[in-house]
């Protein structure tokens, strides 16, 4: 089969051929149709996140496809299934062997490349805003980087919970995209001061930031009392210092949010989440928006149009026919 590999971190990924792999007790083996990509990946390239696999390994964290085989002790989901996997790693190829138990059923109608871009951006910013932050219909919220794949999915889930939503995002393309998912108020930020911009809209209730740096500043300043601000990600690179006598003087919560975590210390969790979404997909309540798609041989491309921060919503390498 063919594989896109980091074979170590002073050397970019190529795209290689290898062996099939055999499922082992508790795994399935899947053709695999689709793998969305994340900022993470391109963090993996350089060895910086949290869940760096050990190199050699097959990239792509996410994946969506058909069961083909079954490993010792396991008859589900059934051969023929069309699932979703959160994997880490491995998406990136043509088949590849995963835990049984992280694999999500995906509804019929859903394609697989939808699928295979939804799990990560839906199910992080699904329970950020419910199971974290609380957010309630009425609060105002303020989604930073509301054009990346992260940033649309909580613009478009805060809509949906009957939040006031604030998409901040560079340039009018990306923000008009940002209003199709359901943002009420756009602002560029690279237009004028961020901060007195949300304070004149009356403050926000709820920052969801995968941006961090200045963005992440500036909300901190227009957030109102007992307000709370999600820490999801640093797109921009820089990791924010967070004034403490700031958060003490306005009664403020700044919680941290790795949703990958959860697999580790409550994956029942993360399992219900990702079932409820389903549930709203197949009800016609939620949309994922893919900017871009491209071959397993243009992986490279795919993974760049990331990094240069110029695809909206979710960037998907295909890997198989639907």
């Amino acid at each position: 089969m063919r594989a896109y590999v980091l074979e170590d971190h002073t050397t970019p990924p190529r795209l290689a051929e290898m062996a099939t792999p055999v499922p082992g007790p508790g795994q399935i083996l899947v053709k695999i149709a689709a793998c969305g990509l994340n900022f993470a990946d391109l963090l993996m390239v350089d060895g910086k996140y949290q869940d760096t696999p050990p190199p050699p390994f097959i990239m792509g964290m996410e994946l969506a496809g058909t069961v083909v085989g079954h490993g010792p002790g396991v008859s589900t989901p059934r051969v023929g299934a069309r699932v979703a996997i959160f994997a880490g790693q491995g998406g990136l190829a043509e088949y590849g062997v995963f835990d049984a138990a992280r694999a999500v059923d995906i509804p019929e109608a859903m394609p697989f490349a939808q699928a295979a871009g939804f799990l990560v951006a839906y199910g992080t910013s699904h329970l950020a805003l419910t199971r974290k932050a609380g957010l309630k219909a009425g609060e105002r919220l303020v989604v930073l980087g509301a054009a990346g794949g992260v940033g649309l999915s909580a613009v478009a889930l805060g809509a949906a919970m009957g939040a006031e939503v604030v998409a901040v995002a560079r340039g009018a393309d990306r923000l008009a995209v940002a209003q199709t998912a359901g943002a009420h108020h756009l602002i560029d930020s690279r237009d004028g001061d961020l901060a007195a911009r949300l304070k004149a809209l009356g403050g926000v209730d709820v920052v969801y930031d995968a941006v961090g740096g200045a963005d992440f500043d500036a909300a901190l300043r227009a957030t109102r009392p007992e307000g709370r601000i999600l820490t999801i990600g640093y797109a921009s690179g820089v990791v924010p210092q967070i004034p403490a006598n700031l958060l003490l003087v306005k009664n403020i919560s700044v919680m941290g949010f790795y949703w990958g975590g959860y697999l580790r210390f409550a994956p029942e969790v993360l399992n219900n989440s990702l079932t409820e979404l389903m549930a709203l997909y197949a009800a016609g309540q939620i949309t994922p928006h893919i900017s871009a798609t491209f071959p397993l041989d243009r992986a490279a491309e795919a993974l760049a149009l990331l990094r240069d921060r110029k695809s909206t919503g979710k960037v998907v390498v295909t890997i198989a026919p639907a």
